[in-house]
């Protein structure tokens, strides 16, 4: 069997959503003072950018932008192109990310730096800050990097009301059916139907 953050080829480890306004806004009071922490955080559930995604950032790519603009990035995984626009928190949380940085920084510089030379954090890195962040605030279950873009997918489908073929197209997923999974949703549908009362 393998060890839990270390899988073999072919494994898969699936990581849960964040379900709660209540443990996002506590995560939020978390990190209120790590412009960094917290800028990854909320770009990362508000947007459905993978970490490898995220941590590609550059000052440039961000630094003119306001609510409602948008920026490019050149997805790892698949190499295609994806067109991600900014809402006010994320605005918010790089603006104040960017205030730690020197005007003069040049546009090619990560936006998410390691704490030591300056260079981008990587995915690892970026999964053990998301496993603490949980723990921090006592959720049970397995959380890593990947929480953050299936939390942007729950809350979109629970509380925002976004429906499935809009986010089938973002996620990039063939059927309605992949997407209620890669949620961890689907049970939960299922059983609230069972209980709808005639």
């Amino acid at each position: 069997m393998a060890a839990l953050n270390h899988p073999q080829k072919g494994d898969t480890i699936k990581v849960e959503p964040i379900k709660t306004l209540k443990d996002i806004k506590a995560i939020k009071r978390l990190l209120a003072d790590k412009p960094r922490d917290l800028a990854i955080f909320t770009l990362g559930i508000n947007t459905n950018l993978r970490a490898s995604d995220i941590v590609s950032i550059t000052v440039g790519m961000v630094r003119h932008l306001k609510p409602s603009d948008h920026f490019s990035v050149k997805e790892q995984k698949t190499g295609k192109s994806k067109t991600v626009t900014i809402n006010q928190p994320v605005y918010e949380a790089i603006r104040d990310l960017l205030e730690q940085h020197s005007p003069a920084t040049s546009d090619s510089t990560p936006l998410f730096q390691s704490r030591k030379g300056g260079k981008a954090l990587c995915v690892p890195y970026l999964n053990g800050l998301v496993k603490g962040w949980c723990k921090e605030i006592n959720l049970t279950g397995n959380y890593g990097s990947h929480t953050l873009r299936k939390t942007f997918g729950y809350m979109h489908r629970t509380v925002n009301k976004t429906d499935l073929p809009t986010l089938m197209h973002m996620f990039n997923h063939s059927t309605q059916k992949q997407t209620l999974e890669y949620l961890c949703i689907q049970p939960e549908e299922i059983k609230n139907a069972y209980m709808f009362e005639l």
